[in-house]
């Protein structure tokens, strides 16, 4: 039940999108167009994710590699589920307070520590592993009881896919129940936008089929 602990990370800012579809295949439109997130209007950062930054350089330069999009190959998926599955058994789940104490904040391989510190460790293993950052984004997102959570969107040439504490499995973005608010920018992540959504032709993503099969393993 500790890893169902959830963690406040802002005073959320008004939302763009609605609730997410709970079907398991990514929305279409009639021309089969798949439904991807997307960079609105800039919009603040995260308090705690500027401290992140100055705290984590590195974690927060501008990547010079172009790729936005992961090639979804089999290794590369392996990869996904793997640090998925290490980084949610490897930090124990705590809930912090953020407040005056400048020594409490999103912290990469804590011990201990709440959905920011899962995220911001995905992210960063997944760099390391030589993925592009472009395509490695945080994403603040509201749960269904109105709570503040922080997940790692990963974009890929099948979808957008969820790495999250509070499950397994790594799911594509409509098959969540949250709310999608702030998302971090591709070019400079430092930088954030309100969440927005735009519709990609079938010529530039392959329908997710291997998306399913992925849920269903990783839940295993």
């Amino acid at each position: 039940m500790l890893k169902k602990l959830l963690c406040p990370i802002l005073s959320l800012a008004a939302v763009i999108v609605v609730a997410s579809s709970s079907v398991a295949r990514p929305i279409t439109g009639r021309s089969g167009a798949v439904q991807l997130l997307a960079e609105a209007t800039p919009a603040l950062a995260p308090f705690q994710h500027v401290r992140f930054c100055m705290r984590y350089p590195s974690d927060c330069a501008s990547d010079r590699d172009p790729t936005e999009r992961l090639e979804l190959s089999p290794s590369t998926l392996k990869l996904l589920e793997a640090i998925n599955r290490s980084v949610n058994s490897e930090i124990a789940p705590i809930q912090k307070v953020y407040g005056s104490d400048l020594k409490i904040g999103w912290t990469i391989g804590p011990k201990a520590g709440d959905c920011n510190d899962y995220a911001v460790t995905k992210r960063h293993r997944l760099i390391e592993s030589g993925l592009p950052a472009r395509a490695l984004r945080l994403s603040v997102v509201r749960t269904p009881d109105q709570i503040g959570h922080l997940v790692l969107l990963v974009s890929t040439t099948e979808g957008d896919l969820v790495l999250d504490n509070l499950t397994p499995s790594i799911r594509s973005w409509q098959n969540t129940d949250y709310e999608w608010l702030k998302i971090q920018s591709r070019a400079d992540a430092r930088l954030w936008f309100d969440v927005g959504r735009k519709m990609a032709e079938p010529a530039d993503l392959r329908v997710p089929a291997r998306l399913q099969l992925a849920a269903q393993r990783t839940a295993e």
